[in-house]
């Protein structure tokens, strides 16, 4: 065999790895909600994977790097086709995690972009957020609690589409992004964010930093530090995490 058909060969083969998909059904899990819903993703990536999810079934395909790896696929039920207060969040993971397709104007579909420029495999996490309709799920509602400075109510993605969002309104997004986050994962309802601000380090403009209180039993809080970051262009938080170990506590 010649070199250039070897050449050719291995460059087939190399693109057939690359776009090696793995497909995975939702468990569902926590009895399920006809007004709203939720879906953990969790996957092990090398260097960069898309997963793209539809209903109750999605697919991991490897976009460069090892073959990325499933961890976790739970629902509390299938996606809508046409969700309602649909939101992404980045839960864990290194790198740089971003919703590139809403299912909101994909057909049902989303697909969550991972990219992991570090060498060795790391593990991600991001959660799907939806509701029913105005004041249902765990995006912003159609009421005077999230409406801007001049008066406009925030749209049912969190932001207004006709211009950049401000620092007050991405402020607001990733506030409330971190507040669902932390109520999951701490079971309880008592968060405080504190210290919330813009990230003002060069290249740092669209990162959000802040505190977290999570008041537990016996008068005790457990501090954690958290971070968002946000696309003023779209209103979307590409990322949201909090700290897996906690500053301290008080009583």
């Amino acid at each position: 065999m010649s070199t250039h058909k070897m050449i050719t060969l291995l460059a087939i083969a190399g693109g057939l790895a690359t776009a090696q998909t793995t497909p995975r059904k939702a468990v569902f899990v926590g009895g399920g909600d006809p007004n709203r819903g939720k879906c953990t993703i969790e996957v092990v990536v090398d260097a960069s994977a898309e997963i793209e999810i539809r209903g109750d079934s999605a697919t991991l395909r490897n976009t460069g790097g090892q073959t990325p790896q499933w961890r976790r696929f739970e629902c509390t039920g299938p996606m809508p086709a046409n969700p309602q207060d649909f939101r992404f969040a980045g839960v864990d993971g290194r790198g740089r995690q971003v919703l590139v397709r809403d299912p909101r104007n994909n057909r049902g579909v989303a697909v969550v972009d991972i990219q992991d420029n570090q060498g060795g495999a790391e593990g991600y996490t991001f959660d799907l957020f939806w509701g029913n309709g105005p004041g249902e799920g765990s995006g912003f509602r159609e009421d005077r609690s999230f409406e801007g400075s001049d008066g406009r109510p925030f749209d049912r993605g969190g932001f207004r589409r006709d211009r950049r969002m401000t620092e007050d309104e991405a402020l607001q997004v990733c506030r409330q992004s971190i507040r669902d986050q932390a109520a999951d994962r701490f079971r309880t309802p008592n968060i405080d964010i504190r210290n919330i601000s813009i990230d003002n380090n060069p290249g740092r403009r669209d990162w959000i930093t802040g505190d977290l209180a999570v008041r537990q039993r016996f008068g005790r809080q457990h501090f954690y530090r958290f971070s968002c970051s946000v696309n003023f262009d779209t209103g979307a938080v590409r990322s949201a995490h909090i700290d897996q170990f906690e500053q301290g506590y008080y009583h």
